[in-house]
């Protein structure tokens, strides 16, 4: 039966039911009929629904008993504009019916034949196991995939995941694909075929059974380690000061310095990088053409890195000169270890973000214009042409996003700014927005607490990111002196209307000798890693502008949204200007520290987490092919049973902020033992093209070491898999206005007072309420000597020399 238009999405009479699904089907008939229907249903049917019912969890899956227009226990479901089908046909695999669903024409969205969303029909699951789906199937479209719906015992029905593309096949076929973990507080499951393109998909001999692996006993002799992991110092500084961290597909990773926030060096052109090697221990210097210190970065779908900006000049109070941007911009090649130029962007972006798209484009927005000036402009390179767009060719909102804004891609294509940036004061409005460059729209986003004390926090892409979760935590405000927060921000950007919630607050940790934070008091700087166990390790940190380092580190597990607290901590300060990333191995490379004095710390620390120290590890053996095409399937040979799979994008980090960061995850289609197919999304916008780390993790959550595999070099098979999530339907595009100058930046926006010291030293422009005794403080931290170049608003100067706390110093507080 045909349905042209847009899909209602049901009653409100009725109970809520997932997005993604059409009105639910007919009532059940009266127990009358049902009984009648049964007596004449033929003894060899009976026979075949019995024959699925060992192990099987699903009712009815060979479709044969009928309940109106429509097998016993499923619907047909489906959203968006679209028309087409779903009826019960003869063409079956076993028996006498089948489901074929059809679209005959299609805008967006789908339509699907699942098990129906109630307590009789949809079977009932255990948080935290995996269920092996199977079907039988013929299908003449590329286009449709094994989606998954949940019900929460605390907010319903509600999608979870698209497990797998459906390949085409003209005779019957059989797929198998295992779900993820349930997640918690789940207590059933839906699916079926979801059909997204034009064509059909016919189904029969459905089949769900419980494929949880079993964990082994644990096996640690590591003591405390076992819990919380270990760190090690390496033995050997870096020649570079690693203001910028970007791990290459070759494993190596590329510290950028530039100038390294030194004005010596600036005004010397002694400009700096260099490639580390972990495995080596080795350094490559690496010769660097401008001063791309604070540059943003991201690495392009062949795994060259995009460097953006950098800093084309230091405040000069006696000339009103604040920090400018250098428009410029580089691609550096891994292969050569050269940096060469591309075209220049339309501006200088001093702290610009960096976020590649899902066509491989790269948009990048905010930061200081070559005029100091916040730039409006938005930068969009075309990764085909190698270049940058030009005015003409780009569409703007004209809009000043701030300092390094933490711009995330979304399933859908639209940019979500998670409310991390550096320096000051957030954006008006809820500090969240979503930001879609092809309409030219942003829609501010609600919920996020104390949007003004979020500088240098850390936002994260919660793995899965089919999961579509954002993690905000931490962050300050180097402007007021007030401690930074514990504050932790969750949203689920598949909601309708997303708006953030509070999270668990952040863990307290130990400040320089070992005092212990109190109160509200938590840290900015925050370092957030993805691992592949599924968790973020966060570590480092401080509680005030480039002072008082933190001394604490925990595991956030997505899985419950809580904090595990005691992880080791790095025994060497971690604070502006710091970062950390995952490496290939599993273990945790950080880097960096510039406090307020100006000295730079060029140790580097290695984190091995827990999981590298409860026995051997599962071992990737093989793999088909390095290059990945999305929506098909990839074998992969192990030397044991493993539980999951995923891809990690390596790190590009700089302030706190790596919006590229993100895990994917591959269900598995198990072949035997050490046979897996591995199914990549069919959404190039959740895995955007480039270099992965893949891994395999085993049930007691042990991964393997990582290989590398190339996303988005072959033809995909499917067209992209994109839902309706976090609709706005009152977004309206940016008024064209006259070319603005650029947002007025006031000056003292990095918190310094550039009265004292040189540029790259950072007295507070208020010193914290704790102090009493400002020389003191200063003196303990080695800023001292101190220079006093102008009005003396600290009272350091009391003899009036030019030197700060020559003679006594101010009064005390």
């Amino acid at each position: 039966m045909s349905r042209p238009g847009r899909w209602a999405l049901g009653s409100p009479a009725r109970p809520p039911r997932p997005r993604g699904h059409r009105r639910p089907g007919r009532a059940r008939r009266r127990l009358a009929l049902a009984l009648a229907f049964l007596v004449v249903v033929p003894l060899g049917l009976l026979g075949q629904q019995a024959a699925f019912a060992a192990g099987n969890l699903l009712d009815n899956p060979g479709l044969e008993i009928l309940d109106g227009d429509l097998p016993r226990c499923w619907a047909a479901r489906g959203w968006g504009d679209n028309t087409g089908s779903t009826e019960v046909v003869g063409d079956a695999y076993t028996g006498r019916h089948a489901v074929r669903v059809t679209l005959t024409a299609r805008t967006d969205g789908d339509r699907k034949l699942i098990a129906v969303e109630n307590a009789d029909c949809a079977p009932a699951v255990t948080p935290g196991r995996q269920y092996d789906l199977s079907v039988r199937y013929r299908s003449s479209t590329p286009d449709a995939a094994v989606t998954v719906f949940r019900h929460d015992t605390a907010t319903g029905w509600q999608y979870w995941t698209d497990l797998m593309t459906v390949p085409v096949s003209g005779d019957w076929a059989a797929l198998e694909v295992r779900t993820p973990e349930v997640p918690p507080g789940t207590d059933r499951i839906s699916w079926g075929v979801s059909v997204y393109g034009v064509g059909s998909v016919t189904t029969d001999d459905y089949a769900m059974v419980d494929a949880t692996p079993e964990e082994p006993e644990p096996v640690c002799a590591a003591g405390a380690a076992c819990v919380a992991g270990s760190w090690e110092v390496l033995p050997y500084p870096s020649p570079v000061r690693g203001v910028h961290s970007v791990l290459l597909h070759n494993g190596k990773v590329l510290l950028i310095a530039g100038s390294g926030n030194s004005p010596e060096m600036f005004e010397a052109g002694d400009f700096r990088s260099t490639v580390f090697d972990p495995v080596a221990g080795t350094f490559t210097d690496v010769p660097t053409p401008e001063d791309l210190f604070c540059a943003g970065h991201v690495q392009l779908a062949d795994g060259r890195v995009l460097v953006v900006s950098g800093n084309k000049g230091y405040p000069d109070p006696q000339q009103g000169a604040d920090y400018q941007g250098l428009k410029a911009s580089y691609i550096f090649d891994p292969a050569t270890n050269r940096y060469t130029p591309t075209n220049d962007p339309q501006d200088g972006h001093w702290y610009p973000s960096a976020t590649i798209l899902g066509n491989g484009d790269v948009i990048s927005l905010g930061g200081l214009g070559e005029d100091s000036r916040g730039t409006v402009i938005a930068e969009y390179f075309d990764a085909a042409q190698e270049r940058w767009l030009s005015r003409a060719e780009t569409k703007q909102t004209w809009s000043f996003w701030g300092l390094y804004p933490a711009m995330i891609l979304l399933q859908d294509g639209r940019l979500f700014y998670t409310g991390s940036h550096t320096f000051g004061d957030n954006l008006p409005g809820g500090g969240a927005k979503l930001y879609d460059y092809e309409t030219q729209t942003i829609v501010d986003v609600p919920g996020l607490q104390d949007k003004n004390q979020r500088d240098q926090s850390a936002s994260v892409l919660l793995p899965p990111a089919q999961d579509q979760r954002v993690l905000t935590m931490g962050g300050g405000n180097n402007q007021n002196a007030i401690p930074a927060n514990r504050l932790t921000d969750l949203i689920d950007l598949k909601a309708p209307q997303p708006r953030y919630t509070p999270g668990p607050l952040l863990p307290q940790g130990t400040r320089t000798g070992g005092v212990p934070q109190t109160g509200a008091e938590g840290k900015m700087y925050v370092s957030a890693v993805i691992l592949p166990d599924g968790k973020v390790f966060e570590t480092g940190g401080a509680v005030f502008n480039r002072a008082e380092p933190v001394f604490e580190a925990s595991m956030f597990d997505p899985a419950t949204d809580t904090y595990q607290a005691g992880m080791a901590t790095d025994p060497v300060p971690r604070g502006y200007h710091s970062s950390s990333i995952l490496l290939p191995d599993g273990r945790v490379l950080s880097v960096g520290d510039n406090p307020g004095n100006g000295s730079f710390e060029l140790r580097l620390s290695l984190y091995s987490p827990p999981y590298l120290h409860r026995g051997a590890r599962p071992r990737i053996t093989g793999v088909a092919a390095q290059q990945w095409a999305w929506g098909a399937p990839q074998r992969v040979t192990v030397d044991r049973p493993v539980a999951r799979a995923q891809l990690i994008r390596p790190a590009a980090v700089t302030h706190s902020s790596d919006p590229n960061q993100r895990s994917v995850d591959l269900p598995l289609t198990v072949v035997d033992d050490t046979t897996v197919d591995l199914h990549l999304t069919a959404n190039p916008n959740i895995a955007p093209p480039g270099w992965y780390m893949l891994t395999v993790t085993d049930a007691a959550g042990v991964p393997s070491v990582a290989r590398w595999v190339q996303v988005g070099a072959v033809t995909p098979r499917a067209a992209p898999r994109v839902h309706d999530f976090a609709a706005t339907p009152g977004a309206r595009a940016a008024a064209r206005v006259p070319v603005p100058k650029g947002a007025a930046v006031a000056g003292g926006f990095d918190g310094c007072d550039r009265d004292y010291g040189d540029p790259g030293q950072c007295v507070p422009r208020r010193l914290p309420a704790e102090v009493t005794d400002a020389c003191a403080w200063l003196r303990e931290r080695d800023y001292l000597p101190l220079t006093v170049r102008g009005r003396d608003a600290l009272g350091l100067d009391r003899d009036r020399d030019g030197r700060a706390c020559a003679r006594g110093g101010p009064r005390r507080r």
